[in-house]
Order: structure tokens, then C-alpha cells, then sequence
């Protein structure tokens, strides 16, 4: 009985797996193609001004031209923008991605399409790996094509099984044929198989299999068509949940034998506090690329997708804040994918040349250039950043996410004089020699040589101001209740801000979750903060009150000095929904802008 069951297994793994996938046991590909792409290479993504997932704004064909435009106007005025990339849901629920969403589409998308083409943009194409359901709800209805790729939730899709990768590889290739050159993969789910593999095959072995048919699939389809671009997402390895999970090996580096670059997440905020939440959220995204690194990418292949603006919940609503200290790290980190979500119609013609300058520096930089990363971990609150060398110059882009001015010692021994050339507005950074001084959370671009001239002063970012002065408070804790603790303040003379962290049982940062726009709940209503003299309620300035699909696992407040009577005892409470407060951090600082 154990033969025929063995024998059994042995025959549906032939069946659906035809043939083995080592590069090795590969000769018609082995050697015969190469991913990386071949230069610095820019991309608008549309997703974040519009917004099926996090919000309930559709994507439209009117948005979408009218971003095509806006992507034309900033190209005008100096911006490099290779791609226009079709985020998800550009296709109807009924035609297995062959037919475009009917109500947004009528007409379907050869007017953007033609555009694209006229103003030398490629198009690019969002497509799910294999899945097919999200929260209950179809993105896209079975097809009979696809007949014995079903699993048991039909959520998913089994890859080695069934009709649905052949029918995905001649769908590329309709699209191909009709100029779209990037293909974005997303949401890949490599257990997926039908009720009868699940009985017969391990686990691993499934994962495996999955993997196995998916690449040999691109491998192939690749041959044919050597200069697509392909860019993956979700599903191909990474911790991206938060920065507190230690470094550790989850990329398989086969994926970098298919894809051109791999991201490293979307952008959300880190679990280091701080009380500009933009500036937090640059540093998630150094924190992933640095884990990403650690997997053994090339910082040319890691996509750390930062750049988001926009009006919705997946980029918080954040408009256009403290959107130039965020382009400049995102195209600081070195690698040469270099996307721009979101509602860039924001972005006015100054803007649009800001940006071009910087862009050209740093795309110059990228290709001609080496890229490394230095200093410590950011999830550690160390100060880290990017050097970037080039034959006659070298330019260091640093970030300090604690909550004390530190001093970084570059290493620019070939160069005795540089040059403060971006900031934060508020604390001036200084730079003696090589040191250089950061306030809080203030990160810094630093030129030498062919940089260090005046043609390359950025300015400031006006959205981000560093205290002058932040010093400790030497404070005691007192816990009222399991969710509440509370400090008491004297002899107040300067601004107050609170640092405050809900932890576990290990001291390690949680997250919690209110969901996302129009039904979700602001982080404020998790983890509050707030202050007393007697009966008298103080103003606490926080700048967490949001929506946040990607959960906060903290909260930073200030009180203004001229909110305070000096010469009464202040109380300042903080309570947590899910946290313990006898695991609480509260830190307390005296800051003076």
C-alpha cells in the first residue's frame, strides 16, 4: 500500500511539475539571461491616489489620465520618469485579467495607453501572483481556463496545478505584445494547492513546488521576451510587519534570478518613536532595506519603495508633508528602481524642479557610482545613513532617530572640507571636518568635494522641526491600573515631550491595530496621552492621530511651556488599550525650539 501511495505522489508531481528547476538542470536558460536592470530606472505608480484596500476610492480611467498628465508636466520640467505602472484593480472581476474593469474602463485603456506611448513612457502592469480573493471578496472570479488550479478556500491559486499559470504567461505575453514593459507581481501564496495535493505532498514540498513552476514559467517567458522588466512584492520573502523582529534569512535567492528587483515593503511607521511620524516612517523603510541587505541583495535590486504621497489611508493622508526628506532617502538607499506613488498632481512646477535636481544627482550617483550603507541599525534608534562616491565627490545622506543630538564621524578621509547641503528646519547641524552633529530625529545631506559647491544646497525640509535642545528627565513611573501609569512633574521650565511605548513581556515594542479609512479608528483612541495641573486639562500636542492600516505601537506628545502654570505639579497620564502598563516605557524630555 505504501508503493502505490508513493508511486501515486510520484505520478501528480510529474503530472503538474514537468520538469526539474535547478539552474543546473536548466540548459536552455542557464547563462542565457540576466536580471538587474541595466541602469537607474523611475517609475509613477498610481496606487495611493486611488485607494481600493485601505479607503473606497476607486481606480478610475479619468485618474488615471489625469495623472498621466501630471507625470508628463513633471517630466517637462526635468523629472526623469521612465514608467507609468497600473496598480491593482485595472482589471474586471470576470476576465481573468484579459478584460479591463468594465464600469471604470468602458472604452478599455487604449487612450492612456496611447499617451504612454506618445510621450515615451512605458506602461507597466499590476497583476496578484495568486490571489484571487481579499477580506472575503473576489478580485477576480474563477474562468474554466483555470480548471484544477482551485484550492479549497478558492482564495488562492495552486501554481503547479490546473491551467492558471499557462493562462497568466499568455496573458504577459497579450500584454507584452501591446507594449506594456513591467510587470509587477504581488500577493504570492506559495502553499496553495488543491485538496488532493494537500493529502498526498508535505507541506515543503508543496511550497516548493509552487515555487519551482513559477519560476520555470518566468524563466521561459523571459527567453521570448528579454527586455521586460519584472518587479516583485508581497509574497517573495521579507519581515516587513515591524522593526523590532531581529534580521534573519527570508528571501529565497532564486527570486533574483526572475525578478529585476524585490521591495522591501510598503511604507508605514517604525516601532522607534518619534514625534515627526514622517520622519518615522523613513525610517521603516532604511530598516527594511538594511534587512533586505542582510538576505544578501545588491542594493541596486532592493525597491524600498518609500516615496507615497497622497490622499488616502494607504499613505495616512499625508498630502505632500515632509515629501522632500523623503525623496531624497528614497533615492539615497541606493537602489536603481526608484518608484513615486501617489498623487504627484500635488507637486506644482517648483516642485517638479526641486525634485528633477535632486533626482539627476542621485540617479548619476546610483549608476556610475557606489552606494554603501553606514553607521548602525535604525530599528536600534542608531544613527545610520548611505555614502554615496563617485570619481570626484562623495555625498552622505544620515538620519539620527534618537532622541539626543549625536555626532556621526564620516568616513570622507579623502576629502578635508564638507558641506551641509539638506536639513530639517529648526537645530542647525554642524560639521567639523568629518564630524558631524544631528539633533533628534534630523537627518542631514552631507557633499565633499565636486559637492561641496552651492549647486547643490537643497534647502530645508520645512515639515520636519528639530528641538534646538532635547534633554532627559530623571522620572518615576506609577502604575494605576493594568493599562494605565502615570508621572508627575515639578519645577517645569522648558517644553515637555513623552516618549511613550507599549511593550510585552520580553520589552519588546506591539503593535495595535484601529484599521484603516472611512471605518477605522485613530491610534490616539489605543494609546493616549494626557496631562493635568488639578483639575485643569493641558493641550498635548500628538501628531499620531490617525488611521493606520499598518498598526503603531507607540505615541509622542508635546506640551508648550505657555500652556503650563510653572508653579503647579504637572500629571501626565498614559493609557493603552491592549498594553500592560507595568511593561510601559515613558520617556520625558525637556525640548527648547
Amino acid at each position: 500500500m505504501k508503493i502505490l501511495k508513493t508511486a501515486a505522489c510520484l505520478l501528480f508531481l510529474l503530472a503538474y511539475v514537468q520538469i526539474p528547476l535547478c539552474a543546473d538542470n536548466l540548459p536552455e536558460f542557464k547563462n542565457s539571461l540576466t536580471c538587474g536592470l541595466k541602469q537607474p530606472f523611475t517609475i509613477y505608480n498610481n496606487w495611493s491616489a486611488y485607494d481600493e484596500l485601505s479607503d473606497n476610492i476607486p481606480q478610475t480611467e479619468e485618474l488615471c489620465m489625469k495623472m498621466l498628465d501630471n507625470v508628463i508636466r513633471l517630466k517637462q520640467q526635468g523629472v526623469q520618469i521612465d514608467c507609468y505602472m497600473m496598480d491593482a484593480f485595472w482589471f474586471d472581476v470576470d476576465g481573468g485579467y484579459r478584460t479591463w474593469n468594465r464600469k471604470n474602463w468602458p472604452d478599455g485603456p487604449d487612450s492612456w495607453l496611447k499617451k504612454c506611448k506618445e510621450n515615451n513612457i512605458i506602461p507597466g502592469l499590476w497583476f496578484s501572483t495568486n490571489l484571487i480573493q481579499s477580506g472575503g471578496s473576489p478580485m477576480l472570479n474563477f474562468i474554466s481556463e483555470w480548471e484544477g488550479s482551485q484550492t479549497s478556500d478558492g482564495a488562492i491559486l495552486s501554481l503547479f496545478e490546473g491551467g492558471y499559470l499557462n493562462h497568466l504567461i499568455e496573458t504577459l505575453q497579450i500584454y507584452a505584445d501591446k507594449g506594456f514593459g513591467v510587470f509587477k507581481f504581488d500577493f504570492a501564496y506559495f502553499d496553495a494547492a488543491s485538496s488532493f495535493a494537500k493529502s498526498s505532498m508535505l507541506s515543503a514540498d508543496i511550497e516548493e513546488a509552487n515555487k519551482r513552476a513559477f519560476i520555470q514559467a518566468i524563466k521561459k517567458f523571459r527567453v521570448k521576451n528579454p527586455d521586460i522588466i519584472f518587479i516583485g512584492y508581497n509574497g517573495f520573502g521579507g519581515d516587513m510587519e515591524n522593526t523590532v523582529t531581529s534580521f534573519r534569512k527570508t528571501v529565497d535567492p532564486r527570486w533574483l534570478e526572475i525578478f529585476d528587483t524585490l521591495y522591501s515593503g510598503d511604507p508605514r511607521f517604525s516601532d522607534v518613536p518619534m514625534m515627526n511620524v514622517w520622519r518615522s516612517q523613513d525610517m521603516y523603510s532604511d530598516h527594511m532595506v538594511q534587512q533586505f541587505a542582510f538576505n544578501g541583495l545588491p542594493l541596486p535590486r532592493i525597491d524600498n519603495c518609500s516615496f507615497m504621497i497622497g490622499e488616502t489611508g494607504t499613505c495616512y493622508k499625508r498630502g505632500i508633508a515632509a515629501w522632500k526628506s523623503s525623496l531624497i532617502l528614497n533615492l539615497a538607499r541606493g537602489g536603481w528602481l526608484n518608484v513615486y506613488h501617489g498623487n504627484i498632481d500635488l507637486l506644482n512646477d517648483e516642485d517638479a524642479q526641486w525634485f528633477a535636481k535632486v533626482q539627476q544627482t542621485y540617479l548619476k550617483l546610483q549608476q556610475f557610482g557606489q552606494t554603501t550603507i553606514i553607521g548602525g541599525i535604525p530599528g536600534k534608534s542608531e544613527v545610520y545613513g548611505y555614502k554615496a562616491i563617485s570619481a570626484d565627490g562623495c555625498l552622505f545622506t544620515i538620519v539620527n532617530p534618537s532622541q539626543s543630538s549625536q555626532e556621526i564621524e564620516l568616513p570622507s578621509k579623502s576629502y578635508n572640507q564638507g558641506r551641509i547641503l539638506f536639513t530639517d528646519n529648526g537645530f542647525t547641524p554642524t560639521l567639523d571636518g568629518n564630524k558631524l552633529v544631528l539633533g533628534a530625529e534630523q537627518m542631514a545631506v552631507v557633499g565633499f568635494g565636486k559637492f561641496n559647491t552651492a549647486g547643490y544646497d537643497w534647502g530645508k525640509e520645512n515639515d520636519v522641526i528639530v528641538p534646538q535642545a532635547i534633554t532627559s528627565m530623571k522620572t518615576d513611573i506609577q502604575i494605576n491600573d493594568n493599562h494605565t501609569a502615570q508621572i508627575r512633574l515639578e519645577n517645569i521650565s522648558e517644553n515637555i515631550r513623552i516618549v511613550f511605548s507599549q511593550l510585552d513581556g520580553n520589552s519588546k515594542p506591539f503593535r495595535s491595530w484601529g484599521g484603516a479609512p472611512p471605518d477605522g479608528i485613530k491610534m490616539n483612541e489605543f494609546l493616549k496621552i494626557t496631562a493635568k495641573q488639578g483639575k485643569k486639562n493641558i493641550q498635548v500636542r500628538i501628531n499620531y492621530d490617525k488611521m493606520i492600516w499598518s498598526g503603531l505601537s507607540w505615541g509622542v506628545g508635546e506640551i508648550d511651556l505657555k500652556d503650563i502654570n510653572t508653579k503647579s505639579p504637572l500629571t501626565i497620564t498614559c493609557w493603552s488599550k491592549d498594553g500592560d502598563s507595568k511593561n510601559f516605557k515613558i520617556e520625558v524630555y525637556n525640548v527648547t525650539y
